[in-house]
């Protein structure tokens, strides 16, 4: 009997420890979508090379992400659709043409890119299971940064965007 009462207790402690975030990570809230994720660890990475990615951008009077409205003012009910577009854009645009000469740069921007692939494979979890609709708002935000980007070269959009990354990054914690 006191076995199965050690074993009990054993194994709700280990599902309890497995419930909560691990150290320095934080949830997010994405409308009905709970995400963790450790934004400390991206913004270590991106602090490290951010005055590096921004002295290579070369047009400073244009915004990707900052664009009027782009992420201000999103509803409740569609931060997770954006939050998803947005992870699936870095992922699979940005990371992709953002290589530099300096091996220490490309080692920190795989690092942060390895993070937002597995956010990304967690908020692709929630659209599949009907969490993270999409309404006609986020759909026309996320256009709005997809034209921005379109517009520039496919190096410079990546290198830009990459240098916004902060921007994004203030934007869901303080959607938190």
């Amino acid at each position: 009997m006191k076995g199965s009462h050690l074993f009990l207790c054993l194994f709700s402690t280990s599902c309890w420890l497995n419930l909560m975030p691990t150290a320095g990570n934080k949830i997010f809230h994405f409308g009905s979508c709970r995400i963790s994720m450790s934004v400390t660890e991206i913004r270590s990475g991106f602090a490290a090379i951010k005055a590096n990615i921004q002295a290579r951008d070369p047009i400073r009077t244009l915004s990707i992400l900052s664009y009027p409205h782009s992420l201000h003012k999103v509803k409740p009910s569609d931060r997770c659709c954006i939050t998803h577009q947005l992870f699936n854009f870095y992922v699979d645009k940005v990371f992709k043409h953002c290589k530099t000469e300096d091996s220490y740069v490309n080692r920190k921007i795989s690092s942060i890119a390895n993070s937002f692939l597995s956010v990304k494979r967690k908020l692709g979890q929630c659209h599949e299971q009907n969490k993270c609709m999409c309404g006609q708002e986020s759909t026309e935000k996320f256009k709005q940064i997809l034209a921005n980007y379109e517009g520039l070269n496919v190096t410079s959009a990546a290198i830009k965007s990459l240098g916004e990354l902060d921007i994004l990054l203030d934007w869901m914690e303080k959607s938190r």
